[in-house]
């Protein structure tokens, strides 16, 4: 299944070079690059940090957006252009604004995980009960100021809220490729933990295996992922349900260099593969966020349909 996966995902990747590719190869191949490779590095970011959050969290259905990050990203793009307006958005380096965006947000999460994350089994349960309050509380302020600022700046607002793929910078997408490289040799390291962590706390711990202790180092590291992901190039929300339940359920291992390997190439085939088709095939001018968002969100009505909310 993996080797299949693999092939698929170089597939994609090779069609979305390749398909519709006139004139100069010169000038096709590095205009498509960046776009790939960003496609690549985010995805793998997404499903790595999913299929590690249900670990921790022990709920197929949960997602790191739970805690807010989303919402926070809104909130702070929102803030931007009600206090400084467009032209400060606009004008901007987008170096500057991509390592704001990221500090904001992985200081968010540290603050929550190092007040909330303790010794005890019920700390993780009443750290997402605040994440899903402070999401709410975020989302909300971005909706009351959306309503008060001008129709123009809501435009140029909406094309901010929404996952973009298109007009990367070279220089950040070699920042984030080499921050998500460092996070997956480090959870890579801590893979064995994880297996044995996904057999339930009692049995962790008498396996010799620190619950709390893993389960910080984990939200820290998942914080970094979705905070680099999120402010390349914006928030997906249920992309990695999706790319998470997918890879569990071909691949059908507890093992987790299995799973997060099938949820990666999972990704890479989804987002590739979905961008080709809009812009080849269908020649649709439109965000692929919002079509990943609807696919995602059946998967999540479905799989609550099916099992619960456990």
């Amino acid at each position: 299944m993996l080797a299949l996966l693999a092939v698929l995902a170089l597939f994609s990747c090779a069609l979305f070079m390749t398909l519709g590719a006139r004139g100069n190869w010169s000038f096709v191949l590095p205009f498509r690059a960046p776009k790939l490779a960003a496609m690549i590095v985010v995805g793998h970011a997404i499903a790595l940090s999913t299929v590690v959050f249900q670990t921790l969290s022990g709920n197929r259905i949960l997602t790191p957006s739970i805690m807010g990050f989303d919402a926070l990203y809104a909130l702070i793009q929102t803030l931007m252009v009600v206090v400084a307006g467009t032209a400060f958005v606009t004008a901007t380096e987008p170096m500057a604004l991509f390592f704001a965006q990221t500090a904001v947000m992985i200081l968010f999460a540290l603050g929550l995980y190092g007040s909330l994350i303790g010794r005890g089994a019920r700390d993780l349960l009443r750290l997402l009960l605040v994440g899903v309050v402070l999401g709410v509380l975020f989302r909300s302020l971005a909706g009351f100021l959306q309503r008060l600022i001008d129709p123009n700046a809501f435009v140029v607002l909406q094309d901010r809220l929404y996952a973009s793929f298109n007009g990367i910078e070279t220089e950040l997408l070699a920042i984030a490729f080499v921050a998500i490289g460092l996070v997956t040799l480090a959870f890579w390291r801590l893979l064995p933990q994880l297996d044995v962590l996904a057999l339930g706390r009692d049995t962790a711990i008498s396996l010799g295996v620190d619950p709390a202790r893993l389960t910080q180092v984990s939200l820290g590291l998942v914080a970094v992922l979705v905070s680099v992901s999120t402010a390349l190039v914006g928030p997906v929300t249920f992309f990695g349900l999706l790319v998470a339940s997918l890879a569990v359920a071909l691949v059908g291992s507890r093992r987790h260099a299995e799973t997060l390997i099938a949820a990666s190439l999972i990704a890479v085939i989804c987002l590739v593969g979905g961008q080709t088709i809009l812009e080849r095939v269908l020649g649709f001018d439109t965000a692929l966020g919002i079509v990943v968002e609807f696919f995602g969100g059946i998967v999540f009505l479905a799989i609550v349909l099916k099992r619960g909310l456990t």
